[in-house]
């Protein structure tokens, strides 16, 4: 096996093609069907290969069903056979041999860009990753470039309780791209307050001063679900586009933002629902949309 950082450097594209690996979400707020409209509303062609099936909505997972890893392995084959993978989102991968075959696939393929989004446990508190695979995901991480834990994932793969302050998921973070050569992205969604901090953490050099942090509004809202797939996939996106992490993340969390302060109008189930990944495509299209002649353009609805 050749070494997880041997991989052809990327090359940036406008309309890049973005490939998500990951669970489904039949009410669309989180998975691939969150991934996929995150590529798009970033501007990429989003593509998809299921590696679990997910019977949920926004109150929570209730059974997960894992196809044979022999099919899982043709559904990656069948994309990379014909078309060139720009950048790589991974999500849900469940279970220790899913991801000895995602591991073995970018291995063969390297693609240029790779954006793990660890899940491990849902916001609902159902466990999505088998304990057995902890440590395969731990030997995943230095196949990516970026890697997106929530506080309680990074907790798990750097073995520590969780970092009950800011101060804290920086050093588990440097502790984490220190071990694995990966950047990190620290998030702290989970904490509290009235702004929401990230960070990118790298003991690599890619990252000046190997840290920038972003302060952005904590929203207030419910309607969270799918906040981690949809901005580790909006990452994958803009590095595709910009080859720049600190411009990735910049503009990721503008359209995330805006995705969360719109939420609320989607009334999409009666739990914690799914952000609005496509407001700002749909408020241009209002805009622009042809009136009747005696009539003034429609106003946007959100």
């Amino acid at each position: 096996m050749s070494s997880p950082t041997d991989r052809p450097a990327p090359f940036a594209r406008a309309v890049p093609r973005v490939l998500s690996i990951a669970g489904t979400d039949p009410t669309g707020g989180a998975g691939i069907q969150a991934d996929l409209k995150s590529i798009a509303a970033n501007g990429g062609y989003g593509m998809a290969v299921v590696t679990a099936l997910v019977a949920q909505n926004t109150h929570g997972v209730r059974s997960v069903h894992t196809p044979p890893p022999e099919f899982l392995r043709e559904q990656l084959d069948a994309v990379s056979d014909d078309v060139v993978i720009d950048a790589v989102k991974i999500g849900m991968l469940g279970e220790a041999v899913t991801v000895a075959v995602v591991r073995g696939w970018l291995d063969t393929v390297r693609p240029p860009i790779v954006v793990l989004d660890p899940v491990m446990v849902s916001t609902s508190g159902h466990r999505l990753l088998a304990a057995d695979a902890e440590d395969a995901v731990r030997r995943l991480v230095p196949f990516a470039d970026l890697v997106t834990p929530n506080l309680p994932e990074l907790a798990v793969l750097v073995g520590a309780p969780l970092a009950p302050d800011w101060a804290t998921a920086l050093e588990q973070a440097r502790r984490l791209s220190a071990d694995t050569g990966a950047i990190v992205l620290a998030k702290g969604g989970h904490l509290e307050g009235a702004l929401s901090p990230d960070a990118l953490v790298d003991a690599s050099g890619r990252v000046a001063a190997g840290l920038f942090e972003s302060t952005g509004e904590r929203v207030a809202t419910v309607n969270t679900h799918g906040t981690g797939c949809s901005l580790s996939s909006a990452l994958a996106t803009r590095q595709a586009q910009t080859l720049d992490w600190v411009r990735s993340l910049t503009l990721s969390k503008h359209w995330l933002l805006d995705s969360l302060r719109h939420a609320d109008a989607l009334e999409v189930g009666t739990g914690r629902g799914p952000i609005s990944h496509l407001h700002a495509l749909w408020s241009v299209a209002a805009q622009n949309s042809p009136a009747p002649p005696d009539q003034k353009a429609p106003r946007p609805l959100w």
